[in-house]
């Protein structure tokens, strides 16, 4: 964790937990040292590492790239170093690694695991999407490259998981609707009667998944599929849009229909198929075999999970 108010909220809220857990707090990831007094815990042999930021509130690309990349690299190398129990490290990428930006509306483009975003650190200056782009593909590169290296000395093999937009039920703990994380906000605006007026455009990509699946797809590639190792799991339960997240909420929450856009409001669809991308991850499929959780559940699931909120 990243500050002891965070550990203690975990602790709190799962007290069945509490004799299983060992909180460690690392409170600066882009610190090339954050990991080494951590990976010294005696008989690891698994390592997730989900921590990097996903949040449009900085003002220099860096604030992204440093922490994505060196978080990284960084714990790759105290592992080496201090870890050699360590078989697999499952590193949580993005399917910002995966698409181009400028053949997103390219239908004769398929995206699959093997796809690779062109998007260098130079430029990340260009806008805030295309630095967290950026932020995501040079620390998943970092990552394969540190392992292909063999004077790095990994023992250890490599696992990414992709996910595009993640939605899905939050944290009962969740103090306030202001620290709802990014992938969910549009839903919050949606049920808040921000979309009343207009129904936003979904943005440049199509692709989702349910949080939940992605926590299943960390957990079977580190612990439950060997096979798995040197993969990259562009984990995506399909194509969603505004327009359905909206038809979603009308229909499951009539309590709210009042601050929901009427009919005749548009926005939020699909482009034509002639401007849609294409996608492929039936390689991650075959490796998981996980019955991915449908959009109206993943959606339905969130905006239960924050009526405590006020919503």
């Amino acid at each position: 964790m990243r500050s002891e108010e965070k550990a203690s909220k975990i602790r709190d809220n799962y007290p069945e937990y509490r004799d299983k857990l060992d909180i460690q707090i690392v409170p600066d990831i882009a610190r090339l040292d954050a990991f080494d007094e951590v990976v010294k815990i005696p008989g690891i042999e698994v390592v997730l590492h989900t921590a990097s930021p996903f949040h449009f509130n900085f003002k220099d690309p860096k604030e992204l790239l440093e922490p994505a990349i060196n978080g990284t690299t960084g714990i790759l190398k105290a592992i080496v170093r201090s870890a050699p129990t360590v078989r697999r490290v499952v590193v949580t990428s993005s399917f910002a690694a995966i698409l181009d930006e400028a053949k997103l509306s390219d239908p004769n483009t398929v995206f699959s695991e093997k796809s690779w975003n062109p998007v260098t650190a130079e430029d990340a200056h260009k806008n805030q999407a295309t630095a967290y782009r950026a932020s995501k593909k040079l620390a998943e590169k970092a990552a394969w490259d540190f392992v292909a290296d063999k004077s790095n000395g990994a023992k250890f093999d490599v696992v990414t998981i992709n996910p595009p937009m993640v939605y899905g039920p939050v944290v009962h703990y969740l103090s306030s609707l202001d620290a709802i994380n990014t992938s969910n906000e549009r839903i919050v605006a949606a049920v808040q009667g921000k979309w009343k007026e207009a129904v936003p455009a979904t943005g440049a990509a199509f692709n989702w998944v349910d949080v939940r699946d992605v926590a299943t797809a960390h957990v079977k590639a580190g612990l439950e599929i060997p096979e798995a190792g040197g993969h990259r799991l562009f984990t995506t339960e399909g194509r969603f849009s505004n327009r359905q997240i909206l038809d979603i909420v009308r229909k499951n929450f009539p309590e709210y229909a009042d601050r929901l856009p009427g009919d005749d409001v548009k926005g939020g669809e699909y482009p034509g198929d002639d401007k849609l991308y294409g996608f492929d991850n039936s390689e991650t499929k075959k490796l998981l075999g996980i019955s991915w959780i449908s959009l109206e559940q993943s959606i339905t699931d969130t905006v239960k999970s924050i009526q405590s909120l006020g919503v």
